[in-house]
C-alpha cells in the first residue's frame, strides 16, 4: 500500500508543474484593415462616390489623390487649400492627429496605434481598384483640378 501511495504522490509532484506551466499562445492576429475602417471610419466616409457624402469625403482612391479636392464635399479652408497628394506617410500623420498636419481642420479622429493606422492605410490602398468605385476617368472628372 505504501508502494501505490508513494507512486501515486510522486505522480502527482511531477505531473502538477506540467499542469499549471502555460500554454504557448499564438501569435496576435494583425489587424483587420476593413474591419477597422467600417468600425472606425465608415461613420464618417464612404467607399463609394455613388452614396451620399457624409461627414468626411469618400475615400476610395484617396492614396494619391489631391488633398481637399473632392468635388460636392465642403472641406475647411486649409484642407481645401492644401497643396499635396496623399502618401502613405501623410495619411498616417493624418491619422495620428489631423490638426497636426492642416491646423483647423474638423476631422477629430484620432489613432495612436501605428498598427491600427498602417492597417486602415493598407486597406485604403487596396480601394484604387475597388469594386464599389467608378472609373478613373470617373473620379477624376469629380476632383476639383
Amino acid at each position: 500500500m505504501r508502494v501505490v501511495l508513494l507512486g501515486v504522490c510522486t505522480a502527482l509532484v511531477l505531473v502538477v508543474p506540467v499542469a499549471d506551466a502555460q500554454m504557448p499562445l499564438s501569435a496576435a492576429k494583425p489587424p483587420d484593415g476593413a474591419a477597422l475602417f467600417k468600425q472606425q471610419c465608415a461613420v464618417c466616409h464612404t467607399l463609394s462616390l455613388s452614396e451620399p457624402m457624409r461627414q468626411g469625403p469618400p475615400l476610395v482612391k484617396v492614396v494619391g489623390r489631391p488633398a481637399g479636392k473632392v468635388e460636392g464635399f465642403h472641406y475647411s479652408d486649409g484642407l481645401a487649400k492644401a497643396n499635396f497628394a496623399w502618401d502613405e506617410t501623410r495619411l498616417d500623420a493624418w491619422l495620428a492627429n489631423p490638426q497636426a498636419v492642416i491646423p483647423g481642420v474638423i476631422m477629430a479622429y484620432r489613432q495612436a496605434k501605428p498598427e491600427t493606422r498602417a492597417a486602415i492605410i493598407a486597406f485604403l490602398k487596396e480601394q484604387r481598384s475597388s469594386p464599389f468605385s467608378r472609373s478613373r476617368t470617373e473620379w477624376q472628372s469629380r476632383c476639383i483640378p
